[in-house]
C-alpha cells in the first residue's frame, strides 16, 4: 500500500472526528482541541481510537495515544500541576502534541488541550510510518 498523503489522513481523521463526534467538517480545524473545541469527552476518545484504528488499519494500545499512566505519577504531576518533569515525560510519550498551550498554565486539565485535530494527524502519521 502507497504511504498517505498528510491531507489524506488528515481527510480521514476529519470524517472519524465528525462521525465519533457529531461536529460539521468545518469545525474540525487543525488548531481545534477535541475537548474543549469540539466537545470530546473521555469516553468519546476510545471510540475516536477504536474509528482511527479501522480507518487506518492501525492498533493503537490503550494509554498510547492520551498516557494517563504519567498523570498518576506523584512525580510528574503535583497538586493538580505538571511538573517540568512530567511536561518532558508528556512531550517524549506524545511527540505529536505541541505543547505550547500548556507554557502558561501547567493544569493537569490543561493536557486534554493539546490534543488539537493536528495532533491527532501527526499520531496517525507515526503510527503509520510504524
Amino acid at each position: 500500500m502507497a504511504a498517505m498523503s498528510r491531507e489524506e489522513i488528515q481527510e480521514k481523521v476529519t470524517e472519524v472526528l465528525v462521525e465519533a463526534l457529531g461536529v460539521d467538517e468545518d469545525e474540525v480545524e487543525p488548531t481545534a482541541a477535541l475537548g474543549a473545541d469540539l466537545g470530546a469527552e473521555s469516553i468519546d476518545y476510545l471510540d475516536i481510537s477504536f474509528r482511527l484504528e479501522k480507518a487506518f488499519g492501525i492498533k493503537i494500545e490503550q494509554g498510547e495515544m492520551i498516557p494517563e499512566s504519567a498523570l498518576q505519577n506523584p512525580d510528574y504531576v503535583s497538586d493538580g500541576q505538571v511538573t517540568d518533569a512530567g511536561l518532558e515525560e508528556l512531550k517524549k510519550l506524545m511527540p505529536y502534541a505541541d505543547f505550547a498551550v500548556m507554557e502558561d498554565d501547567r493544569s493537569v486539565n490543561k493536557v486534554v488541550d493539546v490534543f488539537t485535530v493536528d495532533a491527532l494527524v501527526k499520531f496517525v502519521e507515526l503510527k503509520l510510518a510504524g
